[in-house]
């Protein structure tokens, strides 16, 4: 639950970023959320989990 939480304000943080600096326009924001929501409740929701957190453990282990 931690992992997701730092990704999604990861995720978050760098929407801002990139609408402030005009690289990211708002309607492609929304784009990009719906398309997650969409994602969500399809059958590769398991599967984009997974990789995410399998993505996430590698990282940490890095520095150990």
């Amino acid at each position: 639950m931690a992992i997701t939480v730092s990704v999604a304000l990861l995720l978050l943080i760098l929407a801002v970023i990139f609408i402030r600096s005009g690289g990211l326009k708002t309607s492609h924001a929304i784009i990009c959320v719906l398309l997650g929501f969409l994602l969500a409740g399809t059958s590769a929701a398991p599967t984009i989990h997974h990789t995410l957190v399998s993505t996430a453990n590698m990282i940490n282990g890095v520095g150990r």
